[in-house]
């Protein structure tokens, strides 16, 4: 049986969730670091983060640590006085001084196939721009943003109806397997850091609310990519009938140039198919949509409970 290692936990979103609590079933998890309680809701109630709110549930004896800036020397103080063996970054939110990675043996788990998709968004980039593949990938810390040594490598294919939500939870549940080989290799001393080749390196920037627009102008394949790259935040919404329409999963059909674009681009060419005109003669279809105030459901059901008609319009918006 293998020792057990003293690990520092560092993280705040849900994605880190699954292996922190694997780590804590193989290891002595020593201290959880995560971001301050911050107000969310309508009534605006200070709510922890995923990570802190687990650790609160489940890791009683471990110290919750959640400062607003992790490199002033009393928090480093305050870490260093827990002594940990390895440093576990994921989905963290603050940006770790050169103090603490000279201080601590740190390694962060980030979802994509690193120097492929580095920054905040990596699995929504990866299905806007048609990748057929992604994965995670354990590294060192650097100065520069997801630029360390590349140290283990998972690999998980990218389906034509898989929205960014759904790999976001796959990709989750891959880390704990990959998290702790590289634990153990670090414990046997036979880590091969692997530096990333700068040439290939794509950039995966932060998304928000202005990004939620599709332009049915474009190939029906772009246009679903955008659907479910995009899904479920910040979501794709269209106007249908002068009311929202979120676009929740969608898939390419084979091109119809032949037909052509009967009623222009975004108009329903078979309302039982869910099927919308795009560039190029191309057709989406619709899979999932969710009406405004009402749950995610079928295109069938929302096109039977609506009685949705050939030709109505689906009023996409262009980016400006």
């Amino acid at each position: 049986m293998n020792p057990r290692l003293k690990l520092l936990f560092l993280g705040s979103g849900e994605f880190g969730l699954p292996t922190l609590a694997r780590l804590a079933q193989e290891h002595e998890v020593v201290g959880i670091v995560t971001q301050p309680d911050r107000p969310a809701g309508r009534a605006q109630r200070l709510t922890p983060t995923p990570i802190g709110q687990w650790a609160s549930e489940h890791l009683p004896r471990a110290p919750i640590l959640k400062p607003e800036s992790i490199n002033n020397r009393a928090q480093l103080n305050e870490i260093s006085a827990l002594e940990p063996d390895v440093a576990v970054v994921i989905a963290f939110g603050q940006k770790l001084g050169p103090t603490f990675l000279v201080e601590h043996f740190a390694i962060n788990l980030h979802a994509s196939l690193l120097p492929r998709w580095r920054g905040a968004a990596p699995i929504n980039h990866a299905i806007l721009a048609g990748d057929t593949e992604t994965g995670n990938s354990v590294i060192t810390l650097a100065d520069r943003m997801d630029a360390g040594f590349i140290l283990a490598q998972s690999r998980r294919p990218i389906g034509p109806a898989t929205t960014a939500g759904e790999l976001h939870d796959l990709l989750a549940a891959d880390g704990p397997a990959l998290v702790l080989e590289v634990i153990e290799k670090h414990r046997t001393g036979t880590l091969q850091p692997v530096a990333q080749d700068a040439a290939l390196v794509t950039l995966a920037p932060k998304l928000s609310k202005q990004d939620g627009w599709v332009n049915f102008t474009d190939s029906a394949g772009a246009c679903a990519r955008r659907v479910n790259g995009l899904s479920p935040w910040p979501g794709v919404t269209v106007a249908f009938r002068d009311s929202p329409l979120r676009l929740v999963r969608a898939e390419p059909l084979r091109a119809d140039s032949e037909e052509g674009c009967k009623d222009g681009p975004g108009s329903i060419a078979d309302p039982d198919l869910g099927a919308v005109r795009c560039g190029g003669g191309s057709r989406l279809k619709l899979l999932e949509v969710q009406p405004a105030g009402g749950r995610v459901m079928s295109w069938s059901e929302f096109a039977r409970g609506r009685r949705v008609i050939a030709e109505e319009r689906l009023m996409g918006v262009s980016p400006c």
